[in-house]
Order: structure tokens, then sequence, then C-alpha cells
């Protein structure tokens, strides 16, 4: 496709972009408008993977990495002089070795100079050393042999397993060193639902590969931790959709990364629409989730004070919906009183106490609702809804590692994503690892617990004459709400 072909254009002469790539839709959904890659500054590539929703239908937020440092593949790394190659995409559920085409595992050891990968035992011809062939016959070496000419004294080379390349981005003990949490020791008995359109075939076994590979608990459907459904609550399951697929993934990596102990439920919408959206919420909630993560949102409507009402009302239930990811502005469903809008973040590590800090994160929405009420414990100079609550890591320059294997515009694999979909996650699972549920009255809690956040004072995420509603400030701000998990006491 064009897009692609503009997108290995830019990776291939280094260039960043922010892109935003088509979807495969269904044939209920309209098919989502294609944007050209518009180049933003030098670095990696930022690809919005779920397209544009047209108006009643929503869009993931997740935000994929591609190119240079962040992109999990053999081609970007450093080889043994120090020389970074032109990154390449490698088509394929596991990283690849350039030269062999064998997989290449993920592991924590990997170093930046990756080491030589060989099939056969080498043989070593020093070229100091004569050989006794006349130089106008050329030395005959077999093809199942390789021959290495060295400059000087020759090395050994190992034949012993070669180490594989680690996964970009933060992994679990990051994510709960970063924001404190009890991870090992709770949640155990709640569910977390995630709600995302069409389906992803490869859910379970990518989710089965990020657990092992972080030496978490398996979540498997034999075992009774993972359940995948259709938006009513079967196994009428949609049509297959790569980039929501990579959604799902990165969702479920995040409850796992966050609560390994909680159910893992995961309910799949026919389409993109909000109607069938908010069907799946409905469904997790009569399935007995504790918390609900909606990594989605779409252009505010005038008809959306009666949705909220009719899918995300569930007292008891902890409902998060991620703010978007186009910077300063309000999308629905985060604008709805009825859950906790999830801002975002960038989170880098620091010589301080924490160990962490964090700053607002450009791309995270945020703003005053056009249609929704305010709701209780919210009070600020918006006389509606104000867009967000709460925030966690979003930004994909400090993004997360995730696994997923079915291939989108030819990119598997160990990946890293940012975007406010890696936070909503987070923070329903944060609800889960609390088990407050019960006495949470939709996303008023943080407010009443503010002491136990971390506040992001600094940043923004958009243009509106510097006011707290697009920029960072102590207390209460549009793009990072109230602050940070600061372990579970304030949910």
């Amino acid at each position: 496709m064009k897009i692609l072909a503009a997108r290995l254009s830019l990776i291939a002469c280094g260039v960043a972009a922010l892109a935003v790539l088509p979807v495969a839709a269904a044939a209920t959904s309209p098919a989502p408008t294609q944007v050209a890659p518009t180049q933003v500054a030098q670095g990696p590539l930022h690809i919005k993977v779920c397209g544009v929703a047209p108006p009643g239908f929503a869009r993931c937020h997740a935000v994929l990495v591609l190119g240079l440092d962040r992109a999990q593949t053999v081609a970007t790394r450093p080889d043994n002089n120090g020389r970074k190659p032109s990154p390449t995409i490698v088509p394929s559920s596991t990283p690849t070795d350039t030269a062999t085409n064998t997989p290449v595992p993920p592991t924590d050891t990997a170093t930046d100079t990756p080491t030589e990968v060989l099939t056969t035992t080498p043989t070593i011809v020093p070229s100091s050393t004569p050989t006794g062939t006349p130089t106008s016959t050329p030395t005959h070496v077999p093809t199942t042999t390789p021959t290495i000419v060295a400059s000087s004294t020759p090395t050994a080379v190992s034949t012993t397993t070669p180490t594989p390349i680690a996964p970009r981005g933060y992994g679990p003990s990051d994510l709960q060193s970063a924001y404190k949490l009890p991870s090992s020791t709770a949640g155990s008995g709640q569910t977390v639902a995630i709600v995302d359109a069409y389906d992803d075939p490869t859910a379970e076994s990518d989710l089965s590969v990020y657990r092992s590979r972080y030496g978490l608990p398996a979540c498997t459907t034999a075992n009774g931790c993972f359940h995948k459904v259709d938006q009513n609550g079967g196994t009428s399951y949609p049509t297959a959709n790569g980039g929501w697929a990579q959604e799902v993934s990165l969702d479920l990596d995040m409850v796992s990364a966050i609560c390994p102990t909680c159910h893992i439920l995961l309910v799949e919408a026919s389409s993109s629409s909000f109607t069938a959206l908010g069907t799946a919420v409905n469904t997790a909630a009569r399935l007995g989730a504790t918390a609900i993560s909606n990594s989605y949102g779409g252009s505010e409507y005038s008809g959306e004070a009666s949705a909220e009402k009719t899918y995300y009302n569930h007292p008891g239930i902890a409902i998060t919906a991620s703010s978007g990811d186009s910077g300063y502005g309000v999308e629905f469903p985060a604008a709805s009183q009825y859950v906790t809008a999830v801002g975002g973040t960038s989170l880098t590590r620091a010589s301080t106490t924490r160990g962490w800090t964090e700053t607002t994160w450009s791309g995270a929405g945020s703003g005053c609702s056009a249609y929704i009420a305010k709701p209780s414990g919210q009070a600020d100079g918006c006389a509606k809804r104000t867009v967000a609550d709460v925030s966690a890591i979003a930004d994909p320059n400090t993004g997360v590692a995730v696994y997923d294997s079915y291939a989108y515009q030819g990119v598997s694999g160990w990946l890293v994503f940012g975007g406010t979909s890696v936070a909503s996650p987070i923070i329903a699972s944060v609800y889960a690892l609390a088990g407050n549920q019960g006495s949470v009255t939709y996303g008023s809690y943080p407010y009443s617990h503010m002491s136990s956040l971390f506040d992001v004072v600094s940043g923004s995420n958009g243009s509106c004459g510097g006011s707290y509603l697009c920029t960072a400030r102590a207390g209460y701000d549009g793009p990072t709400g109230l602050g940070t998990p600061n372990g579970i006491a304030g949910f």
C-alpha cells in the first residue's frame, strides 16, 4: 500500500513521522480515512494503528513505535563495530536474524552488541598466513561451511546458542517500580475486562509469550484465568483486524504487567461503533468484571449523554477510558461522568527518592466536554465534565514492551507502544489491585485521595491560553488530572 511504502521509505532515511494507518474494517463499519505520513521530528516513527474514526465510531489510542533505537528488529541493533545499520521492519512473529533467517527469541540479558549467529562451524583463514593457493585461482569454500577472512590474529567464535535480543520498552518490573504497586501480593479474585473492537485471533497465545517472557504466572483459558467472548458473551467472534489486534495485545499485556494475579476478560465488539463497543462494556459488567478498560475514543456528539447512561453507568465497577492521542481536545467515552478518564505522561528514570520522574505527554487528550454534566467531586473552571481524572505512562518515546504476532502492515513480534491506550489498562488494573470497587462511585475516588498520587507539574498537550486545561501545574490539571498512582491508596 502507498502508506506502507511511504513509511518504509521514511524509516530507511532515518526520518521520524506520524502516520495514521488504515484499518481493515468489517462490512458494518465505514472505511477509515487514509492520512499521508507527516514529518514531525528526527527520531522514531510513531504510528497510530487504528486509523481515523468517522462520526459514530471510535478508534483505538495505541501508538506504535518503529525505527531507530525503538524498533524491535535485528537491523536496528549496533553491529560489533558500533555502527548502526538502516532500520528494517522484520515481518515475522519474532525478531529474526537477517543472516540466517532464523527466529531470535527475546531475553533480558541482551546487550547493545548482538551476538553473531552462525549455523555451522566457521573456518578462519587469516590474511597474514598464505593458504598455498595461487592468487589467480580462487580458494574453494564448501557451501555448507562459511569462511571468515580475518585481517589480524584470528578470534575464536563461539558455537554456543547466541544471546537473543531483549524486548525494548518498559516491562512489568519497571511499571510496578514507577508506581509503587503491590503487584505480587494484591489482585487475587479480581477480573479486569478489556473492551476492544474486532477479533485478535492470537490474543491468548501472544499473552502467553509476554507472561512467560517476564516470569508471570500463566493466564490461559485452560486454567480459568483468561476468557475471550464476543460482544454478547458468546464465541461468534468478529472479523479479525490487525490494527485492533495490536491494541488487544497492548491491553492484555498491561493488565498482566500491573496485576499478574488478576483474571482477564477480553470482550470483542463486532465493530468500532459506539453502539457495538458500548454493548461489549455491558457484557463485561454482566460477566462479573470488577474493572473495565476502554482504550478507544471518538469525537463528542450530541447523543453521548444518553449513550453514557446506556453503556457506562455501572456503579461498583471501575471503568476507565483513555483520553486520546491527539493532544488538547475531548473525546468520548473519556468525557463520560461514569468513567475514570485517563490522561498520559512521559515516564523516565531519575536520581530521586522515587527513582522516576513524569511530565505531561503532548498527545494526551484534555479539556471541557461539550455535552456531559459535571460529576460530583470535580470542581474547576469547566461548567461541564473536565478530562482527565488521573494519568499514567503514555509517551511512545518512553513506551512499553508488547508482544503481538498477528502481523499488521508487516509488523509483528516484540514491539514498543505508547498512547493513552497504555494508561487506561494500567489504571484499571491499579483499581483491581486496590480492590475497592464496591465503594467506588465512578471516577470520584481519587479526588478524595489526592495525597496518594504523584502530582505531575510540568508539560503541555497543546494551546489553550496557558490554562490548566492543557498545561500541567501543581494539583489538578487537564492533561494529567490529579496525577499518577503512588501505590493503590488513591484507587
